[in-house]
């Protein structure tokens, strides 16, 4: 690409954001997504995450629900307002509810970043349209949250026509729409993630996708879906999340940083900037992460 800079490495830029992990505790809620994942089936907190930030100089964090559950999202933020590596929270509120407008007041905290709801659970491909979804999606913009888009392939389509219909809501993409890596096919999910593009009010996380592959994946497995992701948004929308500790199905948390880098070689720095840190700061607001690059060709 033009302009890159193949020697401004993510050892060069500062304060760089891993916009996607999860936290849990057996102790309090149990996780029943994980009962066929025995290697997911214990506890993980930010001590346990911790070395790994501190190895790749990473100073902010953006934690995301994983059960819609009321009492999980308030958990969440009452850990970020106690551990400063805890930038932002993606939550979780009924978006089907007349009231939801109300629980996002309730919920309103500087940690709460984001809603998200696991739609890709939903059987009804089309559950993104509804018209109480619609509402509540609404009212997720209206009290300035972002909306992560949790979605298959087959429920592209009614992201697309969501983003449309919503263009006062930020959306954030998860784990590019999960691509169908493992089988080796690009389309239709390739024609589709440029249409989802096309929003300008969509952005989309680097994330996700070492699961999505063969076990122990490669550069060459991730690189057509990671380049498709580039192509279609830009690095200016295109934010890197480790998808920690769901990656360790794939590989441990320094590997999925490094395919990440690795699929990102091509770009400028200010461009790997905006990816590992500068969109994630931009579209959920988080103040504290501040890219700052050494001078081009240094």
């Amino acid at each position: 690409m033009p302009g890159s800079d193949p020697a401004v490495g993510l050892a060069e830029l500062r304060r760089i954001a891993d916009s996607h992990h999860h936290l849990w505790d057996l102790r309090a809620r149990p996780q029943p997504w994980t009962s066929d994942l025995p290697a997911l089936q214990r506890s993980f907190a930010m001590a346990d995450l911790r070395p790994a930030l501190a190895r790749h100089g990473i100073d902010a964090t953006v934690v995301v629900q994983t059960v819609a559950v009321a009492g999980e999202t308030p958990e969440l933020l009452a850990l970020a307002a106690s551990d400063p590596d805890v930038a932002g929270v993606v939550g979780w509120t009924d978006l089907t509810t007349p009231g939801v407008a109300d629980r996002l007041a309730e919920l309103a905290a500087p940690e709460l970043v984001g809603i998200r709801h696991l739609v890709q659970e939903e059987p009804d491909p089309d559950w993104l349209t509804r018209p109480p979804v619609q509402a509540g999606l609404a009212a997720v913009g209206a009290a300035g949250l972002v909306y992560d888009l949790l979605v298959t392939p087959a429920q592209l389509p009614a992201a697309i026509e969501t983003v449309r219909r919503q263009p006062e809501v930020r959306f954030v993409l998860d784990h590019g729409a999960k691509p169908p890596i493992r089988a080796g096919g690009l389309e239709p999910w390739a024609g589709l993630i440029t249409d989802l593009a096309a929003a300008p009010n969509v952005a989309v996380k680097l994330s996700g996708l070492v699961t999505e592959a063969r076990a122990d994946p490669s550069t060459d497995d991730l690189r057509p879906y990671c380049d498709r992701l580039l192509a279609a948004f830009g690095p200016d929308r295109v934010m890197f999340g480790s998808d920690w500790p769901v990656c360790l199905l794939a590989c441990d948390y320094d590997r999925t940083i490094e395919l990440a880098e690795s699929a990102c070689a091509g770009l400028s720095g200010p461009e790997r900037a905006s990816v590992f840190g500068g969109t994630a700061a931009r579209w959920y607001a988080i103040e504290q992460v501040e890219i700052c690059l050494p001078a081009e060709g240094g």
